[in-house]
């Protein structure tokens, strides 16, 4: 479930998350011999699943750059995101509103999107977050505060436009 979970968070789909989690166990599967026991084996489980996850996000990029001509607006890349949002943990009634937030987290840099979804969605102490990221606790605690700031900027900015089209 470690595997999956997370990679349902950083993907928000459950065909994705799947996928990945096969291609993650077939990795683990094939390099356990690799593991150096300089950390637990749960770190080193996440942080190949952040890589996958990562490695399948550019890879789905690329493939939509090679078909999409170019958008028209930023908000018609947004409603396609929506539509094809499919996360299990959220209510049928949230689902807009998670959307909103998820496309907005997936907006910050890698580094901090990673640090919040490990402490905010998976409950991760600081002190797990530098191992699996493989940096200091002050780094992992400024990563979860700029990220925190970005998304209630961000999250304000998108109420702001939201309550001028009523």
């Amino acid at each position: 479930m470690l595997v999956y979970n997370l990679a349902l968070d950083y993907l928000q789909s459950i065909e994705d998350a799947e996928e990945v989690t096969q291609d993650v166990f077939i990795q683990l599967h094939n390099s356990i011999d690799k593991f150096n026991e300089k950390s637990t084996l749960k770190t080193w489980i996440y942080r190949i699943t952040i890589n996958k996850c990562l490695d399948f996000i550019k890879h789905k990029q690329c493939q939509k750059r090679f078909f999409m001509f170019g958008k028209k607006s930023n908000n018609e890349f947004e409603i396609q995101n929506i539509s094809n949002f499919d996360h299990p943990g959220i209510l049928l009634e949230n689902k807009e509103n998670a959307a909103i937030l998820f496309s907005i987290i997936n907006q910050l840099p890698e580094n901090q999107k990673t640090a919040f979804i490990l402490s905010k969605l998976d409950g991760l102490s600081n002190i797990e977050i530098e191992m699996i990221m493989n940096i200091t606790i002050s780094s992992v605690e400024s990563l979860i505060f700029r990220a925190k700031t970005a998304l209630k900027e961000k999250l304000s900015n998108k109420f702001d436009e939201f309550r001028k089209k009523k």
